[in-house]
């Protein structure tokens, strides 16, 4: 085939070869030419198809599509161009209290410059600037690593992004296959069915009642009837009846497309730049945390403003150096203090559990969705395929004069027809079972197709439609209504609960005939003959009666019942059909808008009994989900007794339990419907408004609700719930976008572990919360103290004269730099406790860190102050607790000795702080290694600080000296004492929650 895409004028012009580069500039060309200079919708749909060079039938090639990709490039609107990595890591520094602190070492360093010029000969001096070239290190070190947390955070929500990536069908080496809308090029042919999102901008091939909500690009409220008819003049872009648009919905029918524009040449692509301005608003959880950083910054800030005071007033600034090494340590407090990774942390621990969530089928489409999750009380989910298997299996035909037996199970179209009570099939019985199962065939999309590998096989489409496909291979029922062609149909909805095609046969002088099927007691209604026998008669109340009886006999044993009708026209012309509605040209407009005239006077043939049986997991997933406080829901379009049956044996409810119906739900007031939805966990006959009603009651009764759902018209109740669930497998792409939540397997039990690790997702930020603002709040209380009792203590010298502060600017920061990032992110992945699914549902208005933990992180606070601030004090004399021995040193030598001491305790203090932080109320005892990444981050904050305290040239950068065996004992007996502490409390919080 030419491979040359060509403008559609010069359809008439010979053919002549052109060299590659002139070729590949003609493509591009072409196509701008079809969305700008020449109008698809007034050019006939197979000179498009030739213009774009691509057959309707088979569409392209795998090889021609991908040729084409890289000519056009993926089918995606334009972004805002990446942030440059430099400036990425500059960002780092982007913080007052960091400018405050560079300005700090910058006078710091001007003050040593000008004391080493003007230094007589001879005399004693910093050879280097110590302070500044290592604060200036540290921060540094802590941009780089912010950098790493920043850069680990965006890949994983990039990650996400892939994940979830949309997916559309397309006509390609002759057969339906799904891609990603990113690989759709043009030429390609969009295979359109109800809840698709189109994926880009076509000209319309075949349309079968085809609507398409367009009201995201042109204002239209209602969907638009499409046509692939040709204009015969320019049109407004909402009346251009034969294209489809890129970023608009299908809400009904069946349609083909050729592609005209992807990416920026589509009709979207225009406005693409007011798209990009919208910016996401921060989540409840986000907003929390930036609260919390704002107020404890604003009070660090206070307190280094009052320690810098205290300094001045209690021991006087004497010279440059007493303000610089003061003003150093009140704004290194302040930087230390105020945990500015706070945000990439939390980032990267939701983005670590949602990896996790997805490697187990759940796939959440944004992090902050992990908030709410923990919070569900409710879990409203459909039956079917959920619930259930969906691994759809027609075992029994009933017709009106028998009943019988498909053996087989799963798609393989293997099995044979038996009687129930083992005897031969009449024959009369085996023609209307054959009769039942072509109609359902026939007024069919699903598809069933071979394997890649060898006995394995394929469906495409609904479940339940490929299930009757199967069941026709089987009785080879399919070959028997092979001569019957589809010209029209009246697809199905859920609110009308059936479809219609109309068929020609090609051995009955192309006599048209319709084919139905749908929810036997709707179906029904439509009914007034039946075929007995190989012959149609008038349908009795008996015969009605007896087909209603059977329904309920198959629901109350779990089948899925569907109801086959059909009827002969006696015409080959649509337009003469009794009753048919025609323009004074005799053309039919819509036959799907005349469903009245179409599905009138059917003929009964008779109904299948589809099973599909409970997944085994399910009824341990809502036995937990009970445990937990969440309360399960089953929501369908089945018979009330099936749905009853099925939710019995769940455990969902008791075996003599109700289902409610969707007529039932209609027939209540507001009051009403919140009493019944509070009561009854069952509904069934429902339409998708009864979804959105349900969920509605649910939320204001204060549930916390998760909707399921798979149709296009699931998507108004999945956006409104709280967490809205879509289906992978079955979902339609409209409610893919509405949703919060991809199951990627369908399955329930993937609701319930998302659940529990939301939960323990959860947990986990609570507890480095616990952990960063405990330990910093003990840095704060360490160094206010320090100074307000250095004459107590023994760090105020009484016969010298300047400051004494009681740590140094840079062992603030290499606090924060060790102990703030790496056991923080471990605690993120902490394991889940065993009681995580044993508490009732979080409510979404708790504060995440409630006034129970502010009494921890002031608790451990003051404990950690205390331990460090007594080791400091034992080594110096005048103190309250000093060790005799230190009396033969000076009091600068002591001061370096007891900076070292504090120092160390302080980051052990922290080091235990992480183990007891691991739980508000549980021993940090148990479970104790249960988290090998916790101990890997303290095992390497311990060698850091050892190689501080034993290399020479790092002691004089941190103003430390080597301690003794017996200095260490003191040391980790001290910092030891924060994690007893921690189990006090806890035993008496236990305690009193037993009480």
């Amino acid at each position: 085939m030419d491979d040359r895409i060509i403008d559609p004028s010069a359809l008439s012009r010979e053919p002549h070869v052109e060299p590659e580069d002139a070729k590949e500039t003609q493509e591009v060309k072409a196509q701008q030419a079809l969305l700008n200079d020449v109008d698809p919708s007034l050019t006939d749909a197979d000179q498009v198809a030739q213009a774009l060079n691509v057959d309707p039938r088979t569409g392209l090639s795998s090889d021609e599509a991908k040729r084409r990709l890289d000519k056009f490039g993926p089918n995606e609107l334009a972004s805002a161009p990446p942030v440059p990595k430099w400036k990425k890591f500059l960002q780092q520094f982007q913080d007052p209290l960091v400018y405050l602190l560079l300005a700090a070492t910058a006078i710091s360093l001007v003050a040593w410059i000008i004391e080493k010029v003007n230094a007589a000969p001879g005399a004693e001096g910093d050879a280097l600037p110590f302070d500044s070239i290592v604060i200036v290190l540290i921060l540094i070190v802590n941009a780089i690593l912010g950098y790493m947390q920043e850069a680990k955070a965006e890949e994983a929500v990039n990650a996400l992004s892939e994940m979830t990536a949309p997916t559309s069908n397309v006509l390609r080496n002759g057969r339906v296959e799904r891609i990603n809308t990113t690989d759709i090029v043009p030429g390609d042919i969009l295979v359109l069915g109800e809840g698709d999102t189109v994926p880009a901008d076509g000209r319309l091939l075949a349309a079968a009642s085809l609507r398409i909500a367009e009201a995201s690009l042109t204002g239209e409220s209602v969907p638009v009837g499409k046509k692939p008819a040709t204009l015969d003049s320019a049109k407004a872009l909402g009346d251009r009846a034969n294209m489809v648009f890129n970023g608009t919905s299908v809400t009904q029918g069946t349609g083909r497309a050729i592609v005209t524009g992807t990416g920026m040449n589509t009709q979207v692509g225009k406005i693409a730049d007011l798209l990009q301005s919208t910016e996401d608003e921060a989540t409840p959880l986000q907003k929390e945390m930036n609260h919390v950083s704002k107020i404890l910054g604003i009070a660090v800030c206070i307190i280094a403003v009052v320690v810098l005071l205290a300094l001045a007033v209690l021991e006087g600034f004497h010279s440059v150096h007493d303000v610089i090494d003061s003003l150093l340590l009140a704004v290194s407090l302040a930087v230390a203090a105020v945990p500015e990774g706070l945000a990439a942390i939390l980032t990267v621990v939701l983005a670590l559990g949602v990896q996790r969530m997805a490697a187990h089928h759940a796939i959440v489409k944004k992090l902050h969705s992990v908030e709410t999750l923990g919070s569900a009380s409710v879990i409203c989910s459909d039956k079917t395929g959920t619930l259930t298997r969906n691994e759809m299996t027609v075992e029994r035909v009933v017709v009106p004069s028998g009943e019988v037996e498909l053996t087989g199970t799963g798609y393989a179209p293997e099995g044979d027809m038996v009687s129930i009570d083992g005897s031969a099939v009449p024959e009369n019985v085996a023609n209307e079972v054959l009769a039942t199962l072509g109609a359902g065939t026939l007024a069919n999309d699903g598809e069933l197709r071979a394997g890649e590998k060898p006995g394995t096989w394929e469906i495409v489409g609904d479940p339940t439609e490929v299930s009757l496909v199967v069941a026709a291979r089987k009785t080879h029922a399919d070959k028997k209504f092979a001569h019957f062609d589809r010209v029209a149909e009246i697809p199905f909805t859920s609110e009308r609960k059936r479809m219609s095609v109309i068929t020609r046969n090609a051995t009955d002088a192309g006599k048209l005939t319709v084919f139905a099927k749908g929810a036997p007691d709707v179906l029904l209604s439509y009914c007034d003959r039946i075929y007995v026998n190989g012959a149609i008669r008038k349908l009795t109340e008996g015969d009605r009666q007896d087909i209603l009886d059977t329904v309920e006999r198959l629901s109350r044993e779990a089948y899925r019942t569907l109801g086959e009708a059909f009827r002969p026209l006696e015409t080959d012309s649509l337009a003469q059909i009794p009753g048919i509605r025609t323009n004074s040209a005799g053309e039919i407009s819509d036959i799907s808008e005349q469903a009245e005239a179409i599905e009138a006077h059917l003929v009964w043939c008779g109904m299948v009994g589809i099973i599909d049986p409970p997944r085994t997991e399910v009824r341990d997933a809502v036995a937990e989900a009970h445990r937990a406080g969440i309360r399960t829901v089953m929501i369908t379009g089945d018979h009330p007794l099936t749905a009853a049956r099925i939710a019995s044996d769940l455990g969902i409810i008791a075996k003599d339990g109700k289902a409610l119906t969707g007529d039932e739900l209609d027939a209540m007031d507001e009051a009403q419907l919140d009493k019944a939805t509070s009561e009854v966990s069952v509904y069934a006959r429902v339409a998708p408004e009864h979804k959105l009603k349900i969920v509605e009651s649910l939320q204001r009764q204060g549930n916390i609700a998760a909707m399921t759902g798979d149709g296009v018209n699931d998507a108004p109740a999945v956006k409104s719930a709280d967490i809205g669930v879509a289906m992978g497998i079955t979902g339609t792409e409209v409610t893919k976008q509405s949703a919060k939540m991809i199951l990627a397997d369908d399955n329930f039990s993937t609701i319930v572990a998302a659940v529990r690790e939301g939960r323990g997702i959860f947990d986990n930020i609570r507890k480095f919360l616990r952990y960063l603002l405990s330990s910093n709040v003990g840095e704060v209380f360490t160094v206010f103290f320090g100074v307000v009792f250095a004459g107590w203590l023994g760090i105020k010298n009484p016969e010298s004269v300047g400051v004494t502060v009681p740590l140094l600017a840079t062992q603030l920061l290499w606090i924060n730099l060790l102990t703030d990032a790496a056991p923080a992110l471990a605690m993120g992945v902490d394991p889940m406790t065993e009681d995580v699914m044993n508490r009732k549902p979080r409510k979404l208005t708790d504060r995440v860190i409630d006034g129970a933990m502010w009494g921890d992180i002031v608790y451990i606070g003051i404990i950690m102050a205390a331990v460090t601030l007594i080791g400091m004090d034992m080594h110096l004399t005048g103190g309250l607790f000093t060790d005799r021995s230190v009396d033969a040193m000076g009091h600068d030598a002591q001061m370096v000795e007891a900076r070292t001491m504090g120092f160390t305790i302080l980051v052990f203090a922290q080091l235990f702080n992480a183990i007891a932080s691991r739980s508000h109320l549980q021993s940090a005892f148990v479970g104790l290694f249960s988290n090998k990444w916790l101990w890997g981050a303290i095992g390497l904050s311990i060698v850091l600080q050892l190689l501080v305290i034993y290399v020479p040239f790092l002691n004089t950068a941190f103003g430390t000296t080597p301690l003794p065996p017996m200095a260490w004992l003191e040391c980790i007996g001290l910092a030891f004492f924060v994690l007893v502490a921690s189990e006090i409390r806890k035993i008496f919080l236990r305690m009193r929650a037993k009480k």
